[in-house]
């Protein structure tokens, strides 16, 4: 079987992407399971001796590629690439490649999307609005998507991604939540070879306590629970975070996957459980995209210090989402570390 190309952008080349990404493509598992086809800075790339190796093809010249490849989007100057110092030429560069890879995604030339850790600070100093890698696929692509975490213990999918605490209430509706559940349960379907068992968290503290802690959980997360179960969907709640959590070991036995409502509802417990292996993945793409669960990391920057094992985690799923056979059958079963 032939291995799925799987592009990469490379990040903020001012932050650990550049490292994590050419020490995971280094490792043995990484390049037994995927051809990669990175998106990035030439010069940026040059620096790592395994990047020596790659061929070299325009982006206006892509197509379907033979063996790991750089598309060299940029040729940044050595004052806009210094680790830890994030530049404005850099902020402009990042989101290029990210826009350069999924215009590979749209012509089929890339089988999977995996993305380096980006600023969203300095992509928007440089004067592009950018809220996440989630909402620019989604609207590149059409489509609604979710954002999922899916970790060796837990899957936590969100109702809602990078949108502050005060627009939650007003974001959070019935039939949006209905749809976000039939969408999770039908990417989990294939996946775990029945309807998936999903626990929807509360807003408010205690899930409500009934309306007497706000009325969100009466009078929206309730009834769209309800929808949901009417089509189908094998959905449980609103519960409470906290309770939920505090027996972690409980949760992935009990539920296949959580809707938390909001961004550090799920990412708090996600990273808590396993910061290393817990990969990013967006559901609902025609094209499979992971990403490690951390950011660009300026303070260790080119000091040989990051831990490459997230990327290589993001780097797996991506290749494994990718095969032909896992096409709706996304976030994959879980399995032992690689080991750093």
């Amino acid at each position: 079987m032939s291995l799925p190309l799987v592009g990469i952008s490379l990040g903020d080349v001012s932050g650990i992407g550049p490292e994590v990404t050419a020490a995971a493509l280094a490792r043995p598992t990484v390049r037994r399971a995927l051809i990669p086809v990175v998106f990035g800075d030439g010069p940026t790339l040059e620096h790592f001796p395994h990047f020596r190796r790659y061929a070299r093809v325009e982006s206006s010249a892509l197509g379907r590629v033979e063996g790991p490849t750089v598309v060299e989007v940029t040729r940044l100057s050595a004052k806009e690439r210094v680790p830890g110092r994030p530049s404005l030429e850099g902020g402009r560069a990042q989101y290029a490649y990210v826009a350069r890879a999924i215009d590979a995604m749209r012509a089929g030339h890339v089988d999977a999307l995996c993305t380096a850790p980006v600023s969203k600070e300095q992509i928007s100093r440089a004067g592009i609005p950018f809220m996440g890698h989630t909402e620019v696929l989604a609207e590149a692509f059409g489509v609604e998507v979710m954002m999922m975490m899916d970790g060796p213990r837990v899957r936590i999918a969100l109702a809602t991604n990078h949108v502050p605490l005060s627009a939650l209430s007003s974001l959070i509706t019935v039939d949006g939540l209905t749809a976000q559940l039939k969408l999770l349960s039908r990417a989990l379907t294939p996946v775990v070879g029945r309807k998936p068992r999903i626990a929807v968290l509360g807003l408010n503290p205690h899930a409500g306590e009934g309306g007497l802690l706000g009325r969100e959980e009466v009078e929206v997360i309730g009834p769209a629970i309800r929808k949901a179960r009417a089509a189908k969907v094998d959905a449980h709640g609103p519960l409470p975070a906290d309770g939920l959590f505090a027996k972690p070991e409980e949760v992935g036995a009990r539920f296949d996957a959580v809707l938390a409502m909001y961004h550090d509802q799920g990412l708090i417990p996600a990273k808590a459980l396993d910061f290393e292996r817990t990969v990013n993945v967006t559901l609902g793409l025609p094209v499979p995209r992971t990403s490690p669960d951390h950011g660009t990391a300026y303070a260790i920057a080119g000091k040989g210090q990051a831990n490459c094992v997230p990327m290589v985690e993001a780097l797996l799923k991506a290749a494994q989402l990718a095969r032909p056979s896992a096409r709706g059958a996304r976030p994959g079963p879980r399995r032992p570390s690689p080991g750093r």
